[in-house]
């Protein structure tokens, strides 16, 4: 999963393709759990590019998307936000899956 290095990238990688970004942080437990399922979940499903976001390191991001809680995902398809997983609360591989399949 490539790591998203500039608000300006957020904003060109949101409008061009199909984009899933994963909001977490270094600190967050939930999201350590997660982490090591992520590559098979990437693997299920290569229409879409899966983009990190650090909470902490793009928090102006998080806010203008109001992800207060994470681990989190947002989905677009060129520009178009295809949906949302956001909560604090801990995700489960089959939750995941399950979002990303209603997309």
């Amino acid at each position: 999963m490539e790591n998203l290095q500039t608000i300006e990238q957020y904003d060109a990688l949101k409008n061009e393709g199909k984009h899933i970004f994963l909001f977490s942080a270094a600190w967050c437990v939930d999201c350590r759990v997660i982490e090591p399922i992520m590559p098979e979940i990437e693997k299920k499903f290569p229409d879409f590019t899966f983009i990190h976001v650090d909470r902490d390191e793009f928090i102006d991001v998080c806010a203008a998307n109001d992800v207060f809680g994470i681990p989190s995902f947002i989905a677009y398809d060129n520009g178009e936000e295809l949906g949302r997983y956001v909560s604090k609360d801990r995700k489960t591989q089959e939750q995941i899956v399950e979002f990303i399949q209603t997309l």
